[in-house]
């Protein structure tokens, strides 16, 4: 199970009534291919540390329910971009979708970084979904994404946090098809790159770990099946020009934060949207340095500082 720091955020939906609570401490759904192949057997060794505050002015809903009481999981590891939920930062715009948390952006009508964790209890047999629909709890007024946004745009509509993630449940898998969680990825990057390191999450998972993933994009311009674009949907949606993607993996247990160490496994890749990728997702692995200059987010805020310093200079080589 997970360690929380010290949570304090407003949540956009309110289910049930709200308690502060403060707590211490210091792509799309596809076939589970096994992509471990992919070099050596990673060690991981457990490594003690003090958690810094992971996000900010946060508010829970009422942690009676079991389904909603992991919900401050998603954002373990931080919130990169000093997300709220409050309609001024319309740019910024701190969502939580019970299943994940996501910064949206009113500006492109797309997430800027969704994050979520993934335990054993997330993997189960519910269907894929399929129903791609429009978030109707955006503020009065925002634009809403819908199911034929991206028609004959020649970009797929690609999860940022994945259905095959969520199969725990109807209500799981289904949280995934709101379109404030999906992208216009191109479809080889989608079906292929992105899909395989998706699998290879799964795979980890199913083999007694847990990960914590970051996945956003960044830019403008991207490349689909129709050739370059910078927006579709009539200019209501940009089309990014990177996508991005951090994934710490750790054996389950307790008290997360204080696990993560110098030799934890962790997956940095940063990807052109551009359907002439290829199809190996380690073509692409970065540092989570490259992503913070590239967006400008500070990744992995929750960790101490000493071990940020650290481990995001490193690069994955691969492990399984």
């Amino acid at each position: 199970m997970r360690q929380p720091s010290i949570f304090e955020m407003n949540y956009k939906k309110i289910l049930s009534p709200i308690i502060a609570i403060f707590l211490c401490g210091s792509c799309q759904q596809s076939q589970q291919t096994d992509f471990n192949s992919y070099g050596h057997q990673a060690t991981l060794s457990p490594k003690s540390g003090t958690a810094s505050a992971a996000s900010k002015d946060i508010q829970l809903p009422d942690s009676s329910n079991a389904d909603l009481a992991d919900s401050t999981d998603h954002l373990l590891l931080g919130n990169p971009s000093g997300a709220t939920a409050v309609t001024e930062n319309a740019d910024n715009y701190l969502i939580d979708h019970k299943y994940y948390i996501e910064s949206y952006s009113r500006t492109k009508a797309e997430p800027n970084w969704v994050s979520w964790h993934i335990g054993a209890e997330d993997l189960g047999h519910a269907g894929r979904s399929n129903n791609f629909r429009p978030d109707t709890d955006l503020p009065q007024g925002w634009y809403e994404a819908n199911n034929t946004s991206y028609r004959g745009s020649g970009f797929d509509k690609g999860h940022n946090c994945p259905s095959g993630d969520r199969t725990s449940s109807t209500a799981a898998n289904s949280s995934t098809f709101l379109m404030d969680n999906i992208i216009p990825q191109a479809p080889n990057n989608n079906q292929h790159t992105w899909e395989h390191l998706e699998s290879y999450c799964r795979t980890q998972v199913k083999r007694g770990n847990e990960a914590y993933v970051i996945m956003g994009s960044y830019g403008t311009g991207g490349t689909g099946k129709n050739g370059y674009f910078e927006t579709i949907d009539d200019g209501r949606i940009n089309v990014p020009s990177h996508l991005w993607k951090v994934v710490v993996i750790i054996p389950e247990g307790d008290d997360d934060l204080q696990r993560i160490g110098t030799d934890t496994r962790l997956i940095a890749i940063d990807t052109p949207n551009d359907n002439s990728i290829t199809p190996n997702w380690m073509n692409y692995l970065c540092t989570v340095r490259d992503i913070e200059k590239a967006t400008g987010y500070d990744l992995l805020s929750a960790l101490p500082k000493a071990l940020q310093d650290r481990i995001e200079l490193k690069k994955f080589k691969g492990g399984n």
